[in-house]
């Protein structure tokens, strides 16, 4: 398990390793491993506990009847996921969480987080403020998704990613965490569509791109 890891992620932020390793006991935290490709909560589910992603990658993603998936977000190590179902006892799950690579995950008892047991540590006060604040950070992320998809042309999608993907850098030129199948999921279009667009936005003078490297071009 990495100790390091856990006491820098969000969720235990401000929290000393040494009191972020004596609360794991408290929360019911169990280490999973996951193959690339295997579910960790399955949509039309209810899901029992948060996971903290230790190594490899996760993306939280919704299929629809018809087989069309849409990504919601890309999970990193050190990050949280599931943790708003978790806190709902028995809520059903609406997006599947898969390992998009080998990964390793650390679930923990959200009801444990939120109900503070007569022994509580003088730290649980502050991981409930964690939790907080990374329920309120996927909201912010779910809204951005949804700005991005709001454009009807697949350019002004395209553009309002990479654009907001820029202003979060700091500069015009980055690496997309996306493949580009990934990148026409999180859009919500037709992947040979998306590859057609972009090629025309290259030869417009508004980006460069090789794989998931972009430059954003401004007109002169």
């Amino acid at each position: 398990m990495n100790d390091k890891l856990i006491a820098q992620s969000d969720l235990f932020r401000g929290i000393s390793p040494e009191e972020a390793a004596a609360m794991l006991h408290c929360l019911q935290a169990v280490e999973r491993r996951y193959p690339k490709g295997a579910l960790i909560c399955r949509q039309g589910e209810a899901v029992p506990a948060a996971g903290l992603l230790l190594s490899g990658e996760v993306h939280i993603v919704q299929d629809d009847l018809w087989g069309n998936q849409s990504i919601f977000s890309r999970i990193g190590p050190g990050e949280l996921f599931s943790e708003a179902y978790a806190a709902v006892p028995g809520a059903v799950s609406l997006v599947n969480a898969v390992a998009a690579q080998e990964s390793s995950v650390l679930l923990l008892s959200v009801s444990r987080i939120l109900h503070i047991c007569p022994s509580a540590c003088a730290f649980h006060a502050q991981l409930i403020r964690n939790l907080l604040a990374c329920v309120a950070q996927k909201n912010l992320r779910l809204a951005q998704k949804i700005t991005h998809t709001a454009p009807k042309t697949i350019r002004g999608r395209v553009l309002s990613y990479l654009s907001a993907e820029s202003i979060r850098r700091g500069k015009r030129s980055f690496q997309i965490p996306f493949s580009r199948q990934q990148l026409a999921d999180y859009l919500c279009v037709e992947r040979s569509a998306l590859s057609a667009e972009l090629g025309k936005m290259q030869r417009d003078g508004l980006i460069e791109f090789r794989k998931n490297a972009f430059s954003l071009k401004t007109q002169e």
